[in-house]
C-alpha cells in the first residue's frame, strides 16, 4: 500500500522506513500512531512499597508504604507513610516515597521510641559486636515503659525510671536492673537519642542531661570482671590432668595463644594451617578480628588432635564438643559450655575459684610480658590497637618474627616436661 510522504507528497510504500524520495523517516509516524505505555520502572529493595489499589472506587488508588525494619527471617517491616499514605497517580506516590527515602524521617512526627529503636538498631547492629549486640537487647527489655511513648516526648525523667524502676519477667522470676545494666540502658539512650538529633525527630538529647549517681558507679566498679593469670603451680596441676576432663586441653591451648573464648567457639577446622603451625580467626575490634597466631609448639599436639577429633565427628569446626544435653555429635563450642566445664575444673584440681573463661587470655599475656616478648608482637597476636603509626602502617612482619616471640615462653615450658 502506497501513502504520500508528509515532507515532499512523493509515493511511498506504508513499509517503508524512510522516504527514498527526500528521506524523512516514515517510521516515527508509525511508532507515534501505537501509544505504548511506557513501564513503571521497579523499586529497589527496602525502598518501599507503591500500590494500586484496583478494586476500590477511590479518588487516590496509589498507596505508599515504606520500610521501617526487617523480621528475624530478613522480611521488610513496612508500614503506611505518614501523614499521608494515598496519592492520585503513580507519579505523586513515587515524588513522596522518594521525598520519605532522602531523609527517613521527614513524615515520622508520630514516632515512637519503639520504633527509633528499630531504625536505630538496623544500622548499629551491623558493625556491633555479637556481645554488644545481646547487652543491648537484654537491657532493652527493661524499657517497656517507654516504648509507646513518642521520641520527641522522651525526656531524662522517663530514662532514670527505666533505669531505676524497670523490671524484666523470666519464667515467672522478676527481675530489677543491676548497676551494669542501669549502665548499658543510659547508653543505649545516649546512643539512640545521638542518632535522633542527627535526622531531626528529637531536638534535644536528654539521656546526656545527667550521669549515673556515685552509688552505682561504685557497684559497678567492685562488679568489674578482673582477670587472673593462672599460677605456674595451676598451670602444672592442668598438664598433670590433662586427660581427666574434655576441656583441659582447651584451657591449656587459651593460655598459649590468647585467644579469646568466643574467637575459639568461631574457630573453624578451614582457620587451623598445621603445616604452617598459624591459627586464624578473632573477634571484637578491627585489630582483632583475622588475626594470624603461631601455634606454640607445645600446644602443638593438642591443636592437631582437636582437629583429627573434629574430622571424625564430620565437625567444620576446630573444637567440638558435646555436653549430654545435645542428640548431635559435632555441636559446636559455645561460651556457657566452657564456662561450665572450667568451674568443674576448678573445682576438681584444686584452682582459684574465681577464674573466669577469660583468664587463660590473661596468663598468655602476662607470661609474655614476664619473658619480655616484643610489644608489637604481643599486640599483633593478642588483637590489640597498635598506635605506632611506624609500626602498623610502614613495618612488614612476616610470621616466622611471630613464631620466634611467641617461643620465648620456652623457659617455663622446659620446667613443665621435666616434671
Amino acid at each position: 500500500m502506497l501513502i504520500l510522504c508528509p515532507e515532499c507528497n512523493g509515493q511511498v510504500s506504508d513499509k517503508a522506513i524512510q522516504c527514498p524520495h527526500c528521506g524523512y523517516p516514515m517510521k516515527i509516524l508509525s511508532n507515534n500512531r501505537a501509544r505504548i505505555k511506557p513501564k513503571r520502572m521497579r523499586l529497589p529493595n527496602g525502598f518501599g512499597q507503591i500500590t494500586e489499589l484496583k478494586k476500590r472506587n477511590l479518588r487516590k488508588p496509589f498507596r505508599v508504604m515504606v520500610t521501617v525494619g526487617k523480621t528475624d527471617e530478613g522480611r521488610p517491616i513496612c508500614k503506611p507513610l505518614q501523614p499521608v499514605a494515598y496519592f492520585e497517580t503513580y507519579n505523586e506516590a513515587y515524588q513522596a516515597l522518594l521525598k520519605y527515602n532522602e531523609n527517613p524521617f521527614t513524615y515520622s512526627n508520630n514516632m515512637t521510641v519503639e520504633e527509633l529503636y528499630e531504625k536505630w538498631t538496623e544500622r548499629y547492629f551491623k558493625t556491633a559486636s555479637e556481645s554488644s549486640k545481646n547487652r543491648t537487647k537484654s537491657a532493652w527489655k527493661y524499657c517497656d515503659s517507654v516504648k509507646k511513648l513518642k521520641a520527641n516526648e522522651i525526656r531524662g525523667r522517663h530514662i532514670k525510671y527505666c533505669m531505676e524502676e524497670g523490671t524484666y519477667t523470666k519464667n515467672g522470676e522478676v527481675h530489677h536492673p543491676t548497676a551494669q545494666i542501669k549502665n548499658i540502658i543510659k547508653v543505649i539512650f545516649n546512643n539512640m537519642l545521638d542518632y535522633a538529633v542527627e535526622y531531626e525527630i528529637v531536638d534535644r538529647n536528654y539521656a546526656r542531661s545527667f550521669s549515673m549517681s556515685k552509688a552505682d558507679k561504685k557497684e559497678m566498679e567492685e562488679n568489674r570482671e578482673h582477670h587472673i593469670a593462672y599460677t605456674d603451680e595451676e598451670i602444672k596441676k592442668l598438664w598433670a590432668n590433662i586427660n581427666e576432663h574434655p576441656l583441659i586441653d582447651v584451657v591449656l591451648i587459651q593460655c598459649y595463644t590468647g585467644w579469646r573464648p568466643k574467637e575459639l567457639e568461631k574457630m573453624k577446622l578451614t582457620d587451623i594451617d598445621l603445616e604452617a603451625g598459624t591459627m586464624n580467626g578473632g573477634v571484637k575490634t578491627k585489630a582483632g578480628k583475622d588475626r594470624i597466631v603461631p601455634i606454640h609448639s607445645r600446644i602443638f599436639d593438642l591443636v592437631k588432635k582437636r582437629c583429627e577429633d573434629s574430622i571424625a565427628k564430620d565437625s567444620e569446626y576446630f573444637i567440638t564438643t558435646n555436653d549430654g544435653r545435645s542428640t548431635t555429635k559435632n555441636c559446636p563450642f559455645y561460651y556457657n559450655r566452657f564456662n561450665r566445664g572450667l568451674r568443674e575444673i576448678v573445682e576438681q584440681l584444686g584452682l582459684n575459684p574465681n577464674h573466669k573463661p577469660h583468664d587463660g587470655r590473661a596468663h598468655f599475656i602476662t607470661q609474655a610480658k614476664k619473658y619480655q616478648m616484643d610489644e608489637y608482637a604481643l599486640k599483633r597476636i593478642v588483637g590489640h590497637e597498635i598506635r605506632d603509626i611506624t609500626e602498623s602502617v610502614y613495618t612488614t612482619r612476616d610470621i616466622y618474627w611471630l613464631k620466634q616471640e611467641i617461643e620465648k615462653i620456652l623457659a617455663e615450658i622446659r620446667e613443665y616436661k621435666e616434671t
